[in-house]
């Protein structure tokens, strides 16, 4: 592997998407395809050779849902190639009356995470579901089965997921992007009050992203001012990395570069765990 640096990295927001319409059929959520995943569909075989390049070692692959929607059949079939490079991360519609059903069929399949869509490329604006009592038993499977819920929301969400998160203290919540703050205000960064409130909620998680990493050098926001406020206030135990590859249009290698830059002026132990050791504990299968 051509590491770029001496860190173990692990990867919690990554995807892959199949040249191969034919064999996988595309069923994007919103009913319109990203760009992204139509520009640069991305292969498990091509995925591993960009983290190898970036000194990669594991992945969380998480559902194109704007490619496949709910169809995991692509991620799992990769995973299953590739067990000791990748876990998975599905995707369910929380209200489905088969939720739990399909929970179930996707952990069988080696899933090891969950993702529910809120927002996005192909459906802009916060749904207003997350609070739904249909849903409940969704989180309560997503505890039993140890299955952190990747949230794909925005800031203005927060109120709902509050409301599921105290009713289900045994279920880990790991915020895509932040849950999408406005930072460029720069310190004491007020305009996220939002995000700050979640300090005390310990079964929040936060996916430090490449929007994220974008976001805290725009504006009056530095990295050197936002990075040590974010692991004072949550602690990095509850940090997590995702680079959004392909999603996000760089290379991995320059994604990886430019995370380390704005993780310097945290701590060693505290990089540690944003990078990795965090991923390892809510995804065990990565040890």
């Amino acid at each position: 592997m051509a590491a770029t640096n001496s860190q173990m990295i692990i990867d919690v927001h990554c995807h892959v998407v199949s040249p191969d319409r034919a064999k996988y059929p595309l069923a994007p959520l919103g009913g319109k395809q990203s760009d992204w995943s139509s520009e640069r569909p991305t292969t498990p075989e091509q995925l591993i050779a960009a983290m190898d390049t970036a000194g990669v070692a594991q992945a969380a692959v998480v559902q194109a849902s704007t490619a496949y929607g709910h169809d995991s059949s692509y991620l799992a079939d990769s995973i299953k190639r590739f067990p000791a490079r990748f876990t998975g991360v599905f995707s369910i519609d929380p209200l489905d009356p088969q939720a739990p059903e399909q929970i179930d069929h996707w952990h069988g399949q080696g899933m090891t995470g969950m993702r529910v869509f809120t927002t996005g490329s192909t459906m802009p604006g916060q749904q207003t579901w997350l609070d739904d009592e249909r849903a409940y038993p969704v989180w309560q499977k997503a505890g039993e089965l140890n299955l952190p819920v990747a949230m794909q929301m925005t800031a203005q969400g927060i109120p709902l997921l509050l409301k599921i998160v105290k009713a289900f203290p045994n279920t880990n919540f790991l915020l895509d992007h932040l849950a999408r703050p406005v930072i460029n205000d720069g310190p004491p960064y007020a305009a996220a009050e939002s995000l700050w409130g979640l300090a005390d909620y310990k079964n929040i998680y936060l996916k430090i992203t490449s929007r994220t990493v974008e976001h805290c050098q725009a504006g009056k926001a530095t990295p050197e001012t936002f990075m040590p406020k974010l692991v004072s206030t949550f602690g990095s135990e509850r940090l997590l990395w995702g680079s959004n590859f392909p999603a996000h249009d760089d290379t991995l290698p320059n994604i990886v570069k430019e995370t380390l830059h704005v993780l310097a002026s945290v701590s060693e132990t505290d990089r540690a765990n944003i990078l990795a050791g965090t991923a390892q504990r809510l995804y065990p299968v990565l040890q």
